[in-house]
């Protein structure tokens, strides 16, 4: 007979990540394979001894992966992206002139403010950061800014542009999952996003006062520039690509065809415009692009791209997607939402009750659509008893589950862009400001009583405790 798991014991998955994890980067200094395959074993090991056969702990697997599919293959073709955009020299492009025109004392802003304007636009927070903040990357690194505070700019302003884009799946996930309107939610998610962001602005040029540009540096950036207009052809016309990429983005096309038209558009450009044949293209499509300049430095920050360069992120998702799957099927995560639940006693207590439970979900599996669609299915109810509208919930669930979960070391987000930026997780996390402010930010909603909107028919100060339902 298959039975929940008990609070404590419903812990173990997780404590087995964080432990394993822990010391793959302290002791065994390897990736986080094995700690999610730890965690994936003790969690089909916890699934056994409540009852669940092998055959039903294997197709939680299936299904936890399966909905990760879309994005496998998105993440397929934003490799083929990467290397099309190297080629045709549109990145290049866009590095010439930012390190001909951006100043370094407001460059982090900057690249905060073009990452979240690009990230609305595309409604993809990935697509963003490997392209233009790939590209911000390399700028950065030339001026000899700290690459984990290019990072932090980067995932900020990513990550703010994807939580209000309407073309978003996140933003279109959160709000069905508790039954509230898409348009309301994302007016009610300006509360806790523009603050966040502006803070999050300030912050990023407050790292850069006062910082110019040595000789040193000067002489690195010329010896880019006169390396990239070596190599490419840079036209100010190669930046009409970006541009293509937002209006095919914005007629609201499926996303898995249109990143294919953004690639093979990128390939086109490459023929055409930099004469490359059509071997070299499908050779970049397929291992990335390989700079063979004579500046080592122009070489490390354009060899990138290719579905290869993928696969390591790809393997992370179907291991973390399938220990999710595995820990909503065998009711672990239900466990840990009630025990959660249980403490609630006021507006205060269930909006950081709420943040809390997207963040346990994160840091068990990494993923965030489970961060997001686990904790609003489970606390949606306690939202309605209370007389909060559900739009409450589903901000909240946005700023832990959408950006909240870059702050797993191990998650699937926080892979991705280590891979493509080739910055440690545990270098970056710290300077992503916005995730961290935006969650304040709900917190300080919740025990305020600040924009929290009720149901017409309970009205609930911040402070007052809540009565359970009888």
């Amino acid at each position: 007979m298959n039975k929940q798991p008990r609070f404590l014991l419903a812990l173990l998955p997780l404590l087995s990540v964080i432990i394993s994890a822990a010391y793959s980067i302290m002791v065994w200094e390897i990736s986080m394979f094995l700690p999610l395959i730890i965690g994936l074993a003790v969690a089909s090991l916890l699934g056994f001894l409540n009852g669940y056969s092998w055959d039903e702990i294997q197709n939680f697997m299936k299904n936890g992966v399966s909905r990760a599919l879309p994005a496998i293959f998105i993440l397929f073709i934003i490799g083929t992206i990467v290397g099309t955009w190297m080629l045709s020299g549109t990145i290049p492009t866009i590095i010439y002139y930012g390190l001909e025109f951006i100043n370094p004392t407001i460059f982090l802003p900057t690249v905060a403010i073009t990452t979240g304007i690009v990230a609305i636009s595309l409604g993809s927070s990935f697509t963003s950061v490997a392209t233009v903040g790939l590209a911000f990357m390399a700028i950065g690194s030339s001026m000899g800014i700290p690459s984990a505070h290019i990072v932090g700019a980067i995932v900020s302003g990513a990550f703010f542009g994807d939580k209000l884009s309407p073309l978003s799946d996140t933003t279109n996930i959160a709000p069905a999952m508790v039954g509230a309107n898409l348009f309301d939610h994302v007016r009610h998610m300006l509360w806790d996003t523009i603050p966040a962001f502006i803070i999050t602005l300030l912050l990023f040029w407050w790292l850069g006062l006062n910082r110019s540009t040595t000789n040193l540096q000067n002489d690195k950036m010329n010896e880019i520039m006169d390396g990239l207009m070596n190599s490419f052809t840079i036209h100010p016309a190669l930046l009409l690509l970006p541009f293509i990429t937002i209006l095919i983005i914005a007629k609201r096309y499926p996303a898995l065809p249109s990143l294919l038209i953004v690639s093979t558009i990128g390939g086109i450009v490459a023929f055409f415009v930099q004469g490359s044949s059509v071997n070299e293209i499908m050779t970049v499509m397929t291992d990335g692009y390989q700079a063979n300049s004579n500046s080592e430095t122009l070489n490390s920050l354009l060899t990138r791209g290719g579905i290869t360069s993928m696969l390591s992120t790809i393997g992370l998702v179907v291991i973390a997607t399938a220990l999710g799957g595995v820990l909503e099927g065998t009711q672990v995560f239900t466990t840990l939402l009630e025990g959660i639940i249980a403490k609630i006693q006021s507006t205060g207590s269930l909006i950081s009750t709420t943040i809390l439970s997207t963040l346990v979900v994160a840091f068990s599996c990494g993923e965030q659509y489970l961060s997001i669609i686990l904790p609003a299915r489970g606390l949606v109810g306690s939202y309605q008893e209370k007389g909060i509208n559900p739009k409450s919930l589903s901000r909240s669930v946005e700023a832990a589950g959408t950006v909240g979960i870059n702050l797993v070391p191990w998650g699937v987000t926080a892979v991705f862009i280590s891979n493509i930026l080739q910055v440690s997780p545990y270098s970056f996390i710290p300077f992503i400001f916005f995730a961290y402010l935006v969650i304040a930010f709900n917190l300080l909603y919740g025990f305020t009583g600040i924009s929290i909107s009720r149901t017409p028919s309970k009205s609930l100060s911040a402070a007052t405790p809540l009565k359970e339902s009888v």
